[in-house]
């Protein structure tokens, strides 16, 4: 076999050991060695690239932004800041039909803007507004569909986690990813509204309105969410003005949902030692999966995989549109059977080269940053695509009496959402762009 066949085969047998329930970062780790020496025919290569490769990954500055990120999002879900969101939200959309359902989109939105984590969303909007929800009568698909669609935003609405790893792996600028996903993480919560007002008019009884509240007690709840506005402005504000790196920036939201969290009493010893073992925990992971992917890459570069596959798209009649759309379909297609993370750890070595290379229309130094939201929005329809929608089981599990069946059937409306906020988003770069071109 040649060292490309070598390469290409090696997705199928990965695929293989994760359905065997292989945990990512050990099959890409023992694909990359076992491929890399049928490639050189001895160890050699990876023998002196574990040397260094390690040490000068993991000791990236970059990379703690994400245990910082993670931090932030405990600390925050401690806080209650989610309780708090969820009320406001509900002052001012409660007496509208399908309202309840908005406000627990709109309140998941909020607080993935402090949280960057959509599995860390899902859960805690899901604990607070399940049983309101629940209480006030709505149906068990449009509940635990809406409730997993907003728990997506914890990805999209920066600062998220997802866009760093991406940032990393396709070596794009940090501030640059984050500027360009408020527009798009905005338009997928007004969309997602959307989609409750419709499926709402559709389906008569799924979700009913409550009364209305006074601004009197509209603005106290609103007023109650102020530590969430804070904390967004001086972390991505401060990113956004340059007053501060990324990372300091997820530093300081560290300290903010930390002293909130102090302030309302709900941050002890105990809780502040379990929200750090389950930060290093997830670090651990992410780490693992970034090393473990380092060497998987190398060795799909030494089998001239990604430079193969890269002249084949160029040489190809094919247009740019019609390869970047079989990319996209291809993520939705991974996402209903694989992580998001793990579908970016995969592809993007892969797809950035080739992306980055055709022409769109717009300057060539602002595709990757384009196709970096289209990514994320891609590998976030997966969150809530069955059979494997991560957030899907999350929320179905919290929810008692309600069958993974009616979760799948009120994810599908949020489903549709997506793509058609995909498809204007391809079809109007500008759209995602116009933030990054007005402060770089």
């Amino acid at each position: 076999m040649t060292p490309f066949q070598i390469g290409m085969l090696s997705f199928p047998v990965l695929l293989v050991l994760i359905g065997f329930r292989i945990p990512l970062a050990a099959a890409m780790f023992i694909v990359g060695l076992v491929g890399t020496y049928l490639v050189a025919g001895n160890m050699r290569m990876m023998d002196s690239q574990l040397k260094t490769f390690a040490y000068g990954t993991l000791t990236n500055y970059s990379l703690s932004i994400i245990p910082l990120f993670l931090l932030m999002s405990e600390f925050a879900t401690r806080g209650g800041m989610s309780s708090a969101l969820f009320k406001a939200a509900e002052a001012w959309l409660g007496h509208r039909r399908g309202g309840l359902a908005m406000a627990a989109i709109g309140a998941s939105a909020g607080f993935g803007a402090v949280c960057g984590s959509s599995l860390a969303t899902a859960s805690s909007m899901g604990r607070v507004a399940l049983p309101e929800l629940d209480r006030a009568g709505y149906s068990g698909a449009l509940s635990t569909g809406a409730l997993a669609a907003g728990g997506t935003l914890g990805i999209l609405i920066p600062p998220s986690v997802v866009l760093v790893v991406y940032a990393i792996l396709a070596e794009e600028n940090i501030e640059k990813l984050f500027t360009a996903a408020l527009i798009p993480g905005i338009l997928a919560m007004l969309g997602y509204m959307a989609t409750v007002a419709i499926y709402t008019r559709m389906v008569p009884g799924s979700g009913n309105s409550l009364p209305r509240m006074p601004y009197g007690d509209r603005f106290r709840a609103l007023i109650a969410v102020w530590p969430v506005v804070v904390i967004f402005t001086l972390v991505i504000g401060g990113i956004y003005t340059g007053a501060f790196s990324p990372t300091a920036a997820a530093a300081v939201g560290v300290a903010g949902t930390a002293i909130v969290a102090i302030s309302k009493r709900a941050l002890n010893w105990p809780a502040v030692k379990e929200a750090l073992l389950s930060t290093a925990r997830t670090s651990g992971m992410i780490f693992f999966i970034i090393l473990a992917a380092g060497v998987f890459n190398s060795f799909l570069s030494s089998a001239q995989v990604p430079q193969t596959l890269a002249a084949v798209f160029l040489d190809a009649s094919l247009s740019p549109w019609a390869i970047l759309i079989g990319m996209l379909v291809l993520y939705v297609v991974l996402g209903t059977v694989m992580d998001s993370l793990a579908m970016i750890f995969l592809t993007v070595p892969i797809f950035v080269p080739i992306i980055t290379q055709l022409d769109f229309g717009i300057p060539p130094a602002e595709v990757g940053i384009w196709f970096g939201i289209l990514v994320l929005m891609s590998a976030e329809i997966g969150l809530i695509t069955p059979p494997v929608g991560m957030n899907l089981f999350v929320i179905n599990a919290m929810a008692k009496n309600i069958s993974i069946r009616e979760t799948y059937r009120g994810s599908l409306p949020f489903v549709a959402s997506d793509i058609v906020r995909i498809a204007i988003l391809v079809a109007f770069p500008s759209i995602t762009m116009v933030l990054v071109r007005w402060f770089y």
